[in-house]
Order: C-alpha cells, then structure tokens, then sequence
C-alpha cells in the first residue's frame, strides 16, 4: 500500500512530494516492512495543504530530498504491486519525482491497482473516500485527526482487507486431507478424531458476518452459496 502528501495538487505546477509511505503485505499479512520518508521540497508548501497534512516547510528542511532517497523507494516496491487510494494523484507526483531524479516512471517496475476504482465499482454511487470506507468497514480511523502518508497507508491495507475479504479464498477443499504421505501413500487417519463444534454465539457471527458479505458483494457470497437454503 502506498501513500503520499504533497506541498500542493498539481505535479505540472511545480508542487513536491513532501512524504511517501510503503506497507508491506505479503499473503495478505502486514510482514511489518514499511518505508516511510519525510522530504524536503525545496518550496514552499501551500496554505491549504498545510492544514490537510500539517507539514511545514520549517519541519522539512532538514529532511533528505527525494532523489537522495529514490533508488531507496525503487529498491522496496520494485516487482511488488501497488495499491493506492486515487493512484492517479500519487503516481503523477511520484512518475514527476522520479523524472527529476532520473529514473523512469513507477509503472515501469511494479503495476499499480487503484483501489478507489475498485471501491467505485463495488459501491455505486456512495462515497468512496478512505474515510467513508473506514466507517463502512468499520476500520478505526480515529488517530485521522490529519492526513499522513504512512497512517493512511496503514489504514488502507485494513480496509483493502475488509473490502476483499473471503471472496478469493472461499474455496475450501478436502485435498490436504488425501494429500500422498511418505512413499507416495495416502496419509493415514488418524485413530481418534477430536470434533470442535461452534458455540451459538460463533454460529451467531459466521451467519452475521456471512449476511455482511453477501450484502457487501451483491449476493456473491461463497459461503452462503455452499450452505443452500437456511
């Protein structure tokens, strides 16, 4: 997942990047590697973005600048894919960067998923912000107080969680159970099988949680299909 802050809105009228933030996940886990960098713009950073992220141009001026720190960021995302909310705004900043820098642009080394897209076309009409899909996915978003590259980034990789959860991975099978053993044989059973059933109130939430899926996916819920009618 990746984010940035920026000293203004557009790349094409000299505006910076004045942070950028990574955060790993790998099968769908954090791994706990992030890259986080502040930067320093060499401008002045306007009014009006100041009080979206609360950087200033006094707290960036000792901070490296992003060609110091770009084959850095190249070497972390490098072959990764990225997921960014609204990827069009970052990857304009960080393709300009990169020039400036020169280095080719990001969509040379790793593809780019913009999940705002994904959130549009899975919720029509409604809001789409990385706030209102917290509140939708009920991800906390209570540290939000002000934009930051790497909480947003966090904050996106519980709602890209939530947003895809299950759906690709439903599937369950019986065929690590047959699966061959030592000598190509089949695994032996075992001689006394321990059954854990659910409580109530875990059957409670699988159902609750299985309602909120098919809701959320239009009636696609993998779980819901396998069980049959109630």
């Amino acid at each position: 997942m990746l984010d940035t802050e920026t000293t203004g809105l557009e790349p094409s009228e000299g505006h910076r990047v004045i942070e950028i933030a990574c955060v790993e996940l790998f099968d769908r886990r954090p791994t706990g590697r992030n890259f986080h960098r502040y930067l320093n713009p060499e401008r002045e950073i306007d009014a009006a973005a100041v009080q979206i992220h609360g950087l200033t141009a006094e707290f960036l001026a000792d901070k490296p600048r992003f060609a110091d720190v770009a084959d850095e960021f190249i070497e972390f995302v490098e072959g990764a894919e990225l997921l960014i909310h609204n990827a069009a705004f970052d990857v304009g900043f960080l393709d300009a960067e990169l020039a400036l820098a020169g280095r080719p642009g990001v969509r040379t080394f790793c593809p780019v998923t913009d999940t705002l897209a994904m959130a549009r076309e899975m919720h029509p009409g409604k809001r789409n912000s990385l706030d209102a899909l917290c509140e939708r996915y009920q991800v906390d978003n209570s540290r939000r107080s002000l934009h930051g590259a790497l909480l947003d980034a966090q904050l996106l990789a519980d709602v890209w969680l939530a947003m895809t959860r299950g759906q690709d991975t439903l599937d369950i099978s019986l065929a690590a159970s047959a699966s061959p053993g030592e000598g190509g044989q089949a695994a032996e059973r075992p001689a006394r099988l321990v059954v854990v059933r659910a409580s109530e109130a875990e059957i409670a939430a699988h159902a609750a949680m299985c309602e909120r899926i098919d809701k959320e996916s239009k009636g696609r819920c993998l779980w819901k299909q396998a069980a049959g009618p109630a």
